[in-house]
């Protein structure tokens, strides 16, 4: 009676230990895609971005799907949010963990061919707010799609705690608050800036490199043949001198990467390029960026916006620069349409990317220190 007592006693312990496992990966699961799908979706413009660059160098028929990347951004987010939060508050648990074994099925084989042929350096999966490697993605939905098919097989496990009408509106609002955290990010700026250019900064000092600070560790390889037969040689065994080798070619690859300061290449270049970031980040007193990283996509009722806050400020010896990654015949055309009359600056648009998420955008500067920044929509 003892055996039989003390065996009922172990299966309810480990029916505990088990249900317990399947209740925190569901709350892991469900938290990793809430996060995930919210960075996105206060980001809506730079999860386009990454999607874009995604779809240039897949190429072919995904290289005509880049002009839809904002609309994909917001649909990714949304699903992400949807799917995270169905799960923690246990909302339509069947269909959903259907819908989290299939995005997974997609994504875990998708982000092992980025780990393999690495297209971009970062994967994009939590936005700016974390950044991992490709092969770290991988891993990590590695053990998201392990947890996911665990609770396809033990979902009679799982029970609701809401009535199938508030599941039903549940999943209705957390489509809504998915849009409604794009459309409000994208119209405005997102709600936490994550991005190296954020207000608080000083960009002089974020460019700053420390004297012990590690640098790129980079492996080269030579390929030189003999009598039809390649070889390679590392920098210490090449056959120097050895006029029956022949040199083919070489192969460069990055064994560890060094410290990369917070705010890097960044500079400003006027019209005969020369360099003026000093002149603007030393600038005394407040001094405005104007951010249109590309010209032939920038709002034209921002710039009109824009060029009244410039006849404002310009009598008053506030100065004000207009950064653009255009062309100067772009930048001519733009000028002729808008009748904006502010002058031009170059800097690179990957870079007024990272700056700000609008365009135009406005920066405000005091003494290299980001003491503002405003979509246009919010100039007034």
């Amino acid at each position: 009676m003892t055996t039989i007592q003390e065996n009922n006693k172990i299966n309810k312990a480990g029916q505990f230990a088990g249900n317990l496992f399947l209740q925190v990966g569901r709350i892991l699961f469900g938290a990793v895609f809430v996060f995930s799908g919210f960075v996105k979706a206060i980001d809506p413009l730079g999860s386009s971005y990454k999607i874009e660059d995604y779809l240039r160098n897949f190429g072919g028929f995904f290289d005509s799907m880049a002009d839809y990347a904002f609309l994909l951004a917001i649909a990714l987010s949304t699903v992400e949010l949807l799917i995270g939060l169905s799960f923690l508050f246990k909302v339509h648990l069947k269909l959903t963990t259907l819908l989290g074994l299939i995005f997974m099925s997609v994504m875990t084989p998708l982000t092992l061919y980025i780990a393999i042929k690495n297209p971009v350096i970062d994967c994009g999966c939590f936005g700016d707010a974390l950044v991992i490697s490709n092969w770290t993605t991988f891993f990590k939905n590695v053990v998201l799609i392990s947890i996911i098919i665990l609770m396809q097989v033990y979902q009679s496990k799982f029970r609701p705690f809401l009535s199938p009408k508030v599941q039903h509106a549940g999943a209705i609002l957390f489509i809504f608050v998915g849009i409604g955290l794009s459309v409000y990010s994208y119209r405005h700026l997102p709600m936490i800036d994550f991005l190296p250019y954020k207000i608080g900064v000083n960009i002089p000092k974020a460019m700053v490199i420390p004297e012990n600070a590690l640098s790129d560790v980079y492996k080269t390889n030579f390929i030189y043949e003999k009598d039809g037969v390649q070889k390679e040689f590392t920098l210490e065994n090449y056959p120097k001198g050895d006029s029956s080798w022949v040199f083919v070619d070489q192969k460069t690859e990055l064994v560890s990467k060094g410290y990369k300061a917070p705010v890097h290449d960044f500079s400003i270049m006027n019209g005969q390029f020369d360099d003026i970031t000093q002149q603007v980040l030393n600038s005394a007193g407040d001094s405005y960026l104007f951010i249109m990283y590309d010209v032939n996509e920038t709002s034209i009722k921002g710039a009109q916006k824009a060029e009244m806050i410039y006849q404002k400020y310009l009598k008053t010896g506030v100065k004000i620069y207009a950064l653009t990654g255009s062309s100067d015949a772009d930048v001519q055309k733009f000028k002729d349409k808008t009748d904006v009359t502010f002058p031009f600056w170059k800097t690179d648009p990957t870079t007024l990317k990272t700056m700000i998420r609008a365009n135009p955008g406005l920066v405000k500067l005091n003494k290299g220190t980001i003491t503002g920044k405003w979509n246009w929509r919010d100039f007034e």
